[in-house]
């Protein structure tokens, strides 16, 4: 099974190395596509299938958290997985975020904890990913 992510970040560096996390998890990746914020990673969602998005909150033009809300008002998406990667460190922020049905990865954060993250919210088990290559070891945590 391979995953189609969008990574929805306003830092170009932040989301080459949040790729470079996902490839290091193990996990097979389908397309990946960027969006400098939430508003482009809105028009992303309209045009193609993605089967999970990893999505910044402190962004220009539309922050995450207005980009999640809008996901979930709209019929045809309101179920998409979404990873919360995110500095926020306001907890009632975070919490409250949390209960628009999203999980939350602090940055930094490992390989490992995004794979774990990735596996839990999309409910993939261990065994649907047989024959993938297993997780990288080492490397530098993001």
């Amino acid at each position: 099974m391979s995953f189609n992510i969008l990574v929805v970040d306003d830092s170009a560096v932040m989301r080459a190395m949040i790729i470079r996390i996902l490839r290091l998890t193990g996990l097979s990746l389908g397309e990946v596509y960027e969006a400098p914020n939430g508003r482009e990673g809105l028009k992303v969602l309209d045009e193609k299938w993605v089967d999970l998005a990893l999505v910044d909150i402190n962004m220009p033009v539309m922050n995450g958290e207005e980009m999640i809300d809008s996901v979930r008002n709209n019929q045809t998406m309101a179920d998409l997985p979404i990873i919360v990667v995110s500095t926020e460190s306001n907890m009632e922020r975070v919490e409250s975020i949390r209960r628009k049905n999203v999980e939350f990865v602090h940055k930094p954060f490992t390989p490992e904890v995004l794979r774990k993250t990735v596996l839990q919210l999309t409910g993939v088990s261990h065994e649907q990913l047989s024959g993938e290559d297993t997780l990288s070891e080492g490397g530098p945590d993001f």
